[in-house]
């Protein structure tokens, strides 16, 4: 079995408008809304809590390390990111009805690092694609980075190096 390691790498540095208390985010006229994920939290990533509004999601935060139970940003961005990352994969297989041998597995990364003036993440995802050349699994997670909207809003410009083992 042919098995096929993808490595993406972003850092994430936030953009801020003015001196507005909120992020610059692009909107494009053409797009349509199909879902929209509403959350409300409550302190912060130490020790805050964060509840979706259908109940499903219901977490604690703590800081890593910390005996407090609970989740931190990073590990959920890294979960989301991989998720919608591995369903463009699926995606980008299915429109060029491409079978997999086995399930398409992401190991993901995401590091918080700080320099002197802010903070900012490190993303890395390990993909690998049982059964698949090297060159269509290139092709794929081509497709993927442009049909993953984590990758094509958060991660604009990832480097990607495909490996197999």
């Amino acid at each position: 079995m042919v098995k096929c390691e993808v490595s993406l790498t972003r850092r994430i540095a936030p953009r801020w408008v003015d001196d507005a208390d909120r992020l610059e985010i692009p909107v494009s006229n053409t797009q349509r809304v199909i879902y929209t994920a509403i959350t409300d939290t409550i302190g912060g990533r130490e020790s805050g809590v964060a509840r979706s509004s259908d109940g499903v999601l219901d977490i604690r935060f703590s800081a890593p390390g910390s005996p407090r139970i609970g989740t931190n940003p990073e590990q959920l961005l890294s979960a989301g990111w991989s998720a919608s990352f591995a369903s463009a994969i699926a995606l980008a297989a299915f429109n060029r009805n491409i079978a997999f041998a086995g399930e398409v597995s992401i190991h993901a990364e995401v590091e918080i690092e700080i320099d002197p003036v802010s903070y900012t993440l490190s993303v890395r995802l390990h993909v690998r694609l049982p059964g698949i050349e090297r060159a269509l699994a290139q092709l794929l997670t081509a497709e993927a980075r442009r049909l993953c909207p984590f990758s094509s809003t958060i991660g604009r410009g990832l480097a990607v190096a495909v490996d197999l083992d």
